[in-house]
């Protein structure tokens, strides 16, 4: 089991993955944007985030990098899961250390699959 921090201002695109996480035996934590996600990631920590890229207040690439700074984060995996199929968005989110990139619709097999392998 790995706990799992969602970031996604869309409440039910964080319901939806929510739920094909903890069905798969995961435990889940929720943010609505990139501010909430940064508070909740400096009082616990997760095993796996994973973060949509355009929100209010904070989008996604900001809180990759963000999160790159909060120690405990430096070497947790970080999934992008957005609409955004812009190479050079997906360039400057693994420049700021983002580990993956999922376009939504998301697969949940595909969700699962590339967790697994990032997760090890």
């Amino acid at each position: 089991m790995a706990r799992i921090l969602v970031v996604d201002d869309s409440v039910s695109m964080r319901k939806l993955v929510g739920a094909t996480l903890t069905d798969a035996g995961h435990e889940v934590t929720e943010a609505s944007d990139g501010c909430e996600a940064l508070e909740i990631a400096k009082k616990e920590e997760a095993d796996l985030v994973i973060t949509d890229v355009n929100m209010p207040n904070m989008d996604g690439i900001t809180l990759v990098g963000e999160l790159r700074n909060v120690p405990a984060y430096k070497f947790v995996p970080i999934l992008v899961l957005t609409t955004e199929v812009d190479d050079a968005k997906k360039q400057e989110a693994k420049g700021k250390g983002a580990t993956g990139w999922l376009v939504k619709p998301f697969d949940p097999e595909k969700l699962l699959a590339t967790m697994k392998k990032v997760l090890g």
